[in-house]
């Protein structure tokens, strides 16, 4: 399940950010969010059941759902509304068969934060039906507060870590937060499938929660100035961005006036001006004639990557004139 001290101290985490009364065995340590998923998924889901998620999605979501027999249902947002999902269209989208809703906020790839509003309102809606929250960009939140489901809801499961507040990527430490009747189950999947996150990885997630929290602040502050750079950019580059993104470090710009077609036009960037971007088809349909770009890197090299990107882009539009 994890070291006691860990789970305890994630718990607190949690009850001082969000004035929550959580409690340690709630927790379940696991080796990344995505052992979570997965373990979360085949402890919920029957053959048939249904997943309701937003398209754009993180691209693992519906492999893991279709993959232990489940359906997603998917909602796709609009870019001038944050990519969010509206209450009233998963209301038009819920059904008997309905066995969770999945959201993600901060979210991959959109970098928007889902309102406080916007989540009580999905918390009354869904009732019996569990929320799911990948709460793994928590603290990333460059605009107002971070808020996580479980201030509007005890029917929820929670997925965060460690590898983006404490930039512990490739540590693969994780944790999923349950109602409490659901913990004996995944206990079972958790001891049969992957035995325990690893041991001295996980005193490292203990020093990062009780340690001192001054290098992550200025680390928010950091990534903050670089989203307020790239926006900038790609605005007068000719991305469109029609709603800010608050969170995470992640941006996905309208890139239609250049090619519909998100994976051609990738491709094309890559191949002629060495800039890695992700297209936007990697998070559905919902996310077609977009790219994702990050700015988890450098502001040194972002400028570089950009300098690249535009004056390709603006060679192609002097070549169709």
């Amino acid at each position: 399940m994890g070291l006691p001290r860990l789970r305890q101290a994630i718990a607190d985490s949690y009850n001082r950010k969000f004035n929550l009364e959580l409690d340690p065995g709630q927790v379940i340590v696991t080796s990344g969010t995505s052992p979570a998923l997965l373990l979360l998924f085949m402890g919920l889901l029957n053959q048939g059941d249904e997943v309701i998620m937003s398209n754009p999605y993180y691209a693992s979501y519906p492999n893991f759902v279709e993959y232990l027999g489940g359906k997603p249902v998917y909602v796709y947002t609009r870019e001038d509304e944050g990519f969010s999902l509206i209450p009233d269209a998963v209301a038009r989208v819920l059904t008997a068969k309905t066995h969770a809703i999945l959201v993600n906020s901060p979210s991959n790839p959109t970098g928007h934060v889902m309102y406080p509003e916007t989540m009580h309102a999905l918390a009354e809606l869904a009732g019996s039906v569990p929320i799911i929250s990948d709460e793994i960009y928590q603290g990333l939140v460059y605009k107002g507060e971070d808020h996580t489901i479980l201030e509007y809801t005890d029917n929820a499961f929670v997925l965060n870590g460690f590898s983006k507040l404490y930039a512990m990527t490739g540590w693969r430490l994780g944790y999923l937060i349950a109602p409490p009747g659901y913990m004996r189950t995944l206990q079972n999947l958790q001891q049969h499938f992957f035995i325990c996150a690893n041991s001295f990885v996980q005193h490292a997630g203990i020093a990062a929660l009780e340690g001192p929290q001054d290098h992550v602040k200025e680390m928010v502050a950091t990534y903050d100035e670089r989203r307020k750079f790239i926006i900038g950019r790609l605005k007068h580059i000719g991305f469109g961005i029609a709603s800010e993104p608050a969170g995470a470090y992640y941006i996905l710009a309208n890139a239609k006036e250049y090619n519909p077609d998100s994976l051609e036009l990738s491709r094309h960037i890559l191949e002629d001006a060495g800039v890695a971007v992700t297209p936007g088809i990697d998070f559905g349909e919902g996310a077609q004639g977009y790219l994702r770009f990050s700015y988890a890197n450098s502001i040194e090299n972002i400028v570089v990557g950009l300098d690249r990107m535009d004056n390709l882009l603006n060679e192609q539009k002097s070549n169709k004139v």
